[in-house]
């Protein structure tokens, strides 16, 4: 019986692109619909791009490809029994290859036969669409141009997503012949001596595109207010470039291998054009990825010379299968925040009160530069915090702290789809000190790392305010803060002098902790003797060259409130 009301809200999917077969089933149920977790996925190697050219002259999808795609349909049919999945909740969509198939129909038609489905085409702009969606779930919030890269086609349109609202081009996207598969068999139709004019062709139809689809004049003003265009890239040959990119980054090795939330200024994404021979051992680059480089590498040239004012360049994980889950969900759901909602089942019963304990901690800024970023202390972050400020309290002491420092990359929040690499990076430290924030040698290098791409500033605050969210998890073990006992503590973080002669911006501040202490003895004390040393140089982020603050601390004593009962 439990297991079938979870399936209730199972959704399997099937979503034949032109590279490959993905074949999902998510679990939409409340409370972490917003992030579509996944409870099975698979995915089939047939192209069905590929399959329709033979020396180079488009034929039908063959009989033996056919056979192929109705035994991974049937398999995936029996394991959509074996969840329970509900025969209505079952979707087979089909996209550029299927449509545009000579024996597209005969194709469709022994699909339902063998396994009673029917095959959904999605029209060329629809396509576009759901893809948009896509990508709008993979992130909180989305302002700039939206690009999905599939294997016959590459989708461009633009985007302003926030608070469940999406906005693309009425005009929907605008679709070009020049899919990762697809370009490279142009190129080689072309040969060396015609890619200056393919080149040329591809840049002149991305600017018309641009010119298209109606841009808002607010998008294009806040693109030359940032410096350039923010790009979101979809798509398994663009996702194959991003994989890329991480294996080069500066900060080596990159600690987030999830490639949903990485993101590269465009001056990264340029310097790595020239394909290499050995990105076939590159993490999540097949062989046959790795042969289409060379052409992913093309279009994008084409594209940066077309787009000339390009700031960053955000990847997403989200597609069409994405797209599709997304628009599925009411706008109640798809308006929550990706890291409250993939947190929220692990929320402590006194949330609220934790919550507002914590939120006055945090200093008023008063456009001090060395106060914490704005990602750090969000009300979304800090509810994040509290929600699972317990989540590892049942584990061993010894690996506390790197099982939160791990926890958003192969921990609880793997699965959450929609989180940034900087939220994640930035929770992982924050954790990861709430927990006291000592990690054994094996876990050193990746603390290090989060710490690298976190920046020293930002990481630092993420030792300050964990450590103020240890103590507080100390005073309220069990997450239980009853009626009238939110007075028993009262955290305050104040800019105040160095000591050497500086004004307050000086990097020094004075944390202020009332509490109640009868029947807590020695516990106040302990808690701001471990706040001081986070301020000692010795505990900077890069030790006592690198970025931190002297801490001073201030205590109070409360008499002893009334508590309800």
């Amino acid at each position: 019986m439990a297991q079938q009301q979870i399936s209730e809200h199972y959704q399997a999917l099937v979503d034949m692109g032109s590279n490959g077969i993905r074949f999902s089933i998510s679990d939409l149920s409340p409370p972490t619909a917003r992030v579509m977790p996944t409870v099975y996925h698979d995915r089939s190697g047939i192209s069905l791009y590929d399959a329709q050219y033979e020396s180079g002259k488009k034929v039908a999808i063959p009989q033996a490809i056919i056979k192929g795609v109705l035994t991974a349909l049937l398999q995936f049919k029996r394991t959509c029994e074996d969840f329970q999945v509900p025969h209505d909740r079952v979707r087979v969509v089909a996209t550029e290859a299927t449509r545009n198939a000579i024996n597209s129909e005969d194709f469709r038609q022994q699909i339902q036969s063998a396994t009673g489905w029917t095959v959904e085409m999605l029209p060329k702009e629809e396509e576009g669409r759901i893809g948009s969606l896509g990508v709008a779930s993979s992130f909180d919030s989305i302002r700039g141009l939206v690009l999905d890269l599939g294997g016959g086609s590459i989708q461009m349109t633009w985007m302003v997503s926030e608070n469940a609202e999406v906005k693309v081009s009425p005009k929907g996207s605008v679709s070009f012949p020049y899919g990762a598969a697809a370009l490279m068999r142009r190129l080689g139709e072309v040969g060396i001596q015609g890619q200056d004019s393919l080149r040329k062709e591809m840049s002149a139809n991305f600017e018309k595109a641009l010119q298209d689809l109606d841009v808002p004049d607010s998008l294009t003003k806040a693109a030359d207010a940032e410096g350039g265009w923010t790009l979101y890239l979809s798509g398994g040959g663009f996702r194959g470039w991003g994989y890329i990119l991480m294996s080069l980054h500066s900060i080596s090795p990159y600690p987030i291998p999830i490639i949903n939330g990485f993101q590269v200024p465009k001056s990264s994404f340029l310097t790595t054009l020239e394909p290499s021979s050995d990105q076939e051992e590159t993490f999540r680059i097949s062989s046959r990825r790795a042969s289409q480089v060379p052409a992913i590498t093309f279009l994008i040239k084409a594209l940066t010379q077309s787009i000339p004012s390009i700031s960053q360049i955000h990847f997403a994980q989200g597609g069409i299968r994405e797209g599709l889950l997304f628009s599925s969900l009411p706008a109640t759901i798809s308006a929550q925040h990706p890291l409250v909602t993939a947190t929220q089942s692990y929320a402590p019963p006194s949330t609220a009160a934790l919550f507002r304990i914590l939120e006055s901690s945090v200093p008023l800024q008063k456009q001090n530069s060395s106060g914490p970023p704005s990602a750090l202390t969000s009300p979304e972050m800090l509810t994040s915090v509290v929600n699972l400020l317990y989540a590892h309290a049942s584990l061993p002491k010894d690996i506390r702290a790197a099982a939160a420092l791990r926890s958003s990359t192969n921990g609880l929040l793997a699965h959450a789809n929609g989180l940034s690499h900087v939220d994640r990076c930035l929770l992982a430290l924050f954790l990861c000190e709430r927990w006291g924030g000592d990690v054994s040698p094996t876990d050193e290098l990746y603390l290090t790392k989060m710490q690298e791409l976190a920046g020293p500033q930002a990481a630092w605050w993420a030792k300050y305010l964990g450590g103020i969210a240890a103590g507080i998890g100390d005073l309220f073990p069990a997450g239980v803060v009853r009626e009238g006992e939110e007075g028993l503590v009262k955290i305050t973080t104040e800019w105040t002098d160095a000591g050497d002669g500086k004004s307050a911006s000086a990097r020094a501040l004075l944390l202020t902790i009332s509490m109640v202490t009868e029947g807590r003895e020695g516990m106040l004390e302990d808690w701001l003797e471990s706040m001081e040393k986070k301020g000692k140089k010795k505990n900077w982020v890069g030790g006592k060259d690198g970025w931190g603050l002297k801490v001073t601390t201030q205590a109070k004593k409360i008499k002893k409130i009334a508590v309800a009962r």
